[in-house]
């Protein structure tokens, strides 16, 4: 049983794993999560690494309760299987998708699929064609064998060999592994394991650091080991390649302080892979990084992209707890749903977020962050938040309150908010909410109050929805779809705002007995 604090000071991350084996988990974050299927796949090869569901918990929260219970009982056979319910009774759903991959078998397809497979993804192979060679492979994934999946992706990773197709190499199998589309049969979390492998395997076989040997690639591969051998990158727009595993969480021998060596010799673009809880990525760098980006796959961990000052992070997966504090300018884009305490205290900076925000989100933020969740978030969401007026430059965050479903089809949320204190206490800013059927309520505000969505409300978040377009297919078409119906914005989003302050209401002097023998007292004093 996991039973939520209600405070939110220690949530707790669930997830469950169906199939031949069944795996349920309670931990305080994904992270640890990650490291636990990990080291079980490791001696048991039916068990993915990826789990099919995670989910976070709200504490009190009256849909759950926050609370879930993993019951183990026999069934007709005599083996004992896992069910997992909610407080109420309600068992947690999962894909009916559930054909696995054995991905311990070598990869087997005909030779007349051989060729269609290498001919359709060959034409498409080329520099800036990544979209077209993904929108290809999605389409074709719900027919394909899981070996015939695999060997796609495995000419996708070959393709890296070549310098001219590293790049939309690594850009097509990443766009395999954000976006959520149609797998069919096939379990979707073996389908991300896949697609994460080859990912991994395209990186570690990239050039190393301090090669001697001639190559045109701009890629340059560096791990624990090799460490000490960093130098200069060999040439403007070179991309270092950190392999993480087996570097420190923390510390003077982690990823997060080589990255700031390389960053000081010149280095400015980096991918960062195979991260176990690593924490601190993208923190140190300092100001006059707006050249630089960096893309993190993996587990990555706490406090990433804290502090930073103009750099790019690009996050593919769940990122965890504390991301983005203090941030002061730059970029995060999160493939997935990001932890606790997100962005406390940032003063600025343009992130996007496909999926949820766990507890407490954007407290105390000042100046002009400008955030979009595209899902929703647990309790305290912008408290204590001082970010301007959004009409003259101030920050605000658009909560969108949807999900993906397993075909990539934008769906409203039943409750886009389901918390409490949403903009508690805040003096400034906004929160641009999705709510066409206005099911938020006062009763959730504490000190904000509800306003209609203006033409010049509208046009502030507009790029910034165009920009979530661009990063997660998700079209404001359909965001302003509801029933089958095109609404106008205003019909869809409503604004919370700060409540307006009114100049304070004098004491009007008084003849009575009180007020008079106060007076006296004033006077002696």
């Amino acid at each position: 049983m996991g039973i939520t604090d209600t405070s939110m000071l220690r949530p707790q991350v669930f997830a469950l794993q169906e199939g031949e084996v069944q795996i349920g988990l309670i931990c305080s974050e994904k992270q640890a999560i990650d490291a636990t299927l990990h080291s079980l796949s490791q001696d048991d090869h039916r068990i993915c690494p990826v789990a099919d569901r995670y989910w976070n918990a709200r504490g009190g929260s009256h849909s759950d309760g926050g609370t879930f219970i993993f019951t183990l009982s026999p069934d007709s056979e005599g083996s004992h299987r896992i069910t997992c319910m909610d407080k109420f009774g309600v068992e947690v759903a999962l894909s009916m998708a559930d054909e696995p991959c054995d991905w311990t078998r070598e990869i087997s397809v005909t030779t007349e699929s051989e060729e269609s497979i290498q001919t359709l993804i060959g034409e498409r192979l080329v520099p800036g064609n990544s979209l077209a060679a993904f929108e290809m492979i999605r389409e074709q994934v719900p027919q394909w064998t899981f070996d015939e999946f695999r060997f796609a992706c495995r000419i996708l990773s070959n393709g890296a060999a070549k310098p001219r197709t590293t790049a939309v190499a690594i850009e097509t199998l990443t766009l395999l592994n954000d976006r959520l589309y149609s797998t069919g049969n096939k379990k979707r979390s073996h389908v991300l394991y896949l697609v994460r492998c080859e990912l991994a395997r395209l990186f570690g076989a990239l050039p190393v650091v301090g090669t001697t040997e001639t190559t045109d690639s701009d890629y340059r591969l560096i791990d624990f080991a090799r460490r000490a051998a960093l130098t200069a990158p060999p040439r403007d727009g070179a991309v270092l390649v950190i392999d993480a595993d087996g570097f420190a969480p923390e510390g003077d021998d982690c990823d997060a302080m080589l990255l700031c060596k390389a960053f000081r010799m010149g280095w400015r673009r980096f991918i960062t892979f195979n991260c176990r809880g690593q924490r601190f990525i993208g923190c140190g760098l300092g100001p006059d990084t707006d050249d630089v980006t960096i893309d993190v796959y993996g587990s990555s961990g706490d406090y990433l992209g804290s502090g930073i000052d103009g750099l790019t992070v690009a996050v593919h997966g769940n990122a965890q707890d504390q991301l983005g504090q203090i941030i002061k300018r730059g970029k995060l884009v999160i493939h997935g749903d990001t932890g606790q305490t997100f962005m406390y205290g940032a003063k600025g900076g343009d992130v996007y977020v496909l999926g949820n925000a766990a507890g407490r989100p954007l407290i105390n933020s000042v100046g002009r962050p400008k955030v979009v969740i595209n899902g929703t978030c647990l309790d305290f969401l912008a408290e204590s938040f001082m970010a301007g007026d959004p009409l003259n430059g101030g920050g605000f965050v658009v909560l969108n309150g949807i999900r993906l479903d397993e075909d990539g089809a934008v769906v409203g949320l039943k409750e886009p908010y389901p918390g409490s204190n949403l903009f508690s206490l805040a003096s400034g800013g906004a929160i641009y909410m999705r709510d066409p059927r206005q099911t938020l309520v006062s009763q959730q505000l504490n000190g904000g109050q509800f306003m209609p969505l203006s033409d010049k409300d509208w046009d502030v978040i507009l790029p910034y929805l165009e920009e979530n377009q661009r990063l997660f297919g998700i079209s404001i078409e359909d965001l302003l779809t509801v029933d089958g119906r095109h609404c106008r914005p205003a019909e869809v989003y409503r604004k919370v705002a700060p409540v307006q302050k009114t100049a304070p209401v004098p004491i009007p002097e008084t003849d009575d007995a009180y007020g008079a023998e106060e007076e006296e007292e004033v006077a002696a004093d």
